[in-house]
């Protein structure tokens, strides 16, 4: 396999158009926060946990890659690979989280737990230091793993190595139980604790089931955009695109299982401090959303998804998956903002700056990860011989 070093023009001009507008906008809407700083903080919050899906998405998918050995993560190998690239950047842009803490976070502030027996529990928990504690915990796991897979995809291209292979699966499946753990309670510390005293033993795993759907469709995406790519091009055949549309299909339904299971527990529970979460949520202005989401993330992917035409094509699988984009970000809004504003959606420009700001720069820093490796990997024992397999084919 001789792969050129070269990536299309179209992700220098992406990428310069993405830190660009990502500067601006990060500019703006600092500006806009000297006349309310709480909003700010609360619009980063939202556009900060939704680019972060992405980055900790790829991690996951990437690692289930590497456990399973299937050849349809090699035309996606590279993109995810870049994706994971940019969670030192997501680690910076978590600084301004900290200092908002007072600002978004109710039990930053004394007595906002009660005086009931659990809000012992979460006054230990919920204490600043801890909280910071933990976060650095997350990032140097998520850093790590990160760190080891590329470095070792790097020497295999490199090298040749055959035991480069090995260690790579070997830390996948460790590296999982690490990412499902950290994510999830990142979620529970960043998201959950917006209302300390709400909680959900499934909350956690509903993110993890978000990130990856998004990794996937982000793939899509990017695929797509590298379609004119020659070698890339020749890296994958309907049914590779079928296997990646497959797991498109399974993390729907997990995630729809998921949204339901939680929703069950806590409904059929009937709690005082648990069905207030639902009742924001599931009622008034809010309950629009919740029905598009029944019907958006669930519905139309997964009659479109059942379909082997479209998942063997990619223009058509692509524009699924860039829906999938789209309906990601109204998930984590829905899940996020009636947190913080009960009365019904309410989209300010902070709103958008913060998510264009955030976007742009995680853009930007993903295409400078992805012009730094070739676009498949090489000399991976698992792939030899695949483009002149698809070529004959």
């Amino acid at each position: 396999m001789n792969l050129p070093d070269t990536v299309p023009p179209r992700i220098d001009r992406v990428q310069k158009m993405a830190l660009a507008c990502g500067a601006v906008a990060l500019i703006l809407a600092i500006a806009l926060g000297f006349t309310n700083w709480q909003q700010f903080f609360r619009s980063y919050l939202v556009a900060y946990v939704y680019w972060m899906v992405y980055a900790m998405g790829s991690l996951a998918i990437l690692q289930l890659h590497h456990m399973t050995g299937g050849r349809w993560g090699y035309p996606i190998r590279r993109i995810l690979e870049a994706g994971t690239r940019t969670i030192p950047v997501m680690t910076v842009l978590f600084v301004p989280v900290l200092f908002g803490m007072s600002r978004l976070y109710p039990w930053m502030q004394a007595d906002s737990l009660g005086d009931d027996p659990a809000g012992a529990f979460r006054r230990a928990y919920l204490s600043p230091h801890f909280f910071i504690l933990r976060a650095v915990i997350y990032f140097a796991v998520w850093n790590l793993l990160a760190g080891l897979q590329n470095k070792w995809s790097a020497e295999q291209d490199r090298t040749g190595d055959l035991i480069l292979k090995d260690r790579m699966s070997s830390l996948a499946a460790p590296g999982t139980v690490l990412w499902a753990i950290t994510w999830s309670w990142a979620m529970i510390d960043w998201v959950m604790t917006l209302e300390p005293n709400w909680y959900s033993s499934i909350y956690g795993m509903v993110f993890m089931v978000i990130s990856c759907l998004a990794a996937l469709s982000f793939c899509v995406v990017m695929l797509r955009m590298l379609n004119d790519y020659e070698p890339l091009h020749d890296s994958y055949d309907p049914d590779r695109l079928n296997d990646i549309g497959n797991l498109m299909l399974a993390f729907t339904l997990l995630w729809t299982y998921m949204s339901f299971a939680q929703f069950l527990i806590i409904w059929s529970g009937n709690l005082k401090q648990e069905i207030p979460w639902y009742m924001t949520r599931a009622f008034g202005r809010w309950a629009f959303i919740a029905v598009a989401l029944l019907i958006f993330h669930f519905f139309v992917p997964f009659f479109i998804l059942l379909q082997r035409k479209v998942k063997r094509r990619l223009e058509k699988l692509s524009v699924l998956a860039a829906w999938m984009l789209v309906i990601t970000l109204v998930d984590v809004y829905w899940l996020i903002v009636p947190s913080i504003q009960k009365s019904g959606p309410q989209i300010h420009l902070t709103d958008i700056l913060a998510l264009l700001g955030i976007g742009g720069v995680w853009v930007g820093a993903y295409m400078v990860q992805l012009k730094k490796m070739p676009l498949l990997p090489l000399h991976d024992p698992r792939f030899e011989g695949v483009l002149e397999h698809q070529h004959g084919d």
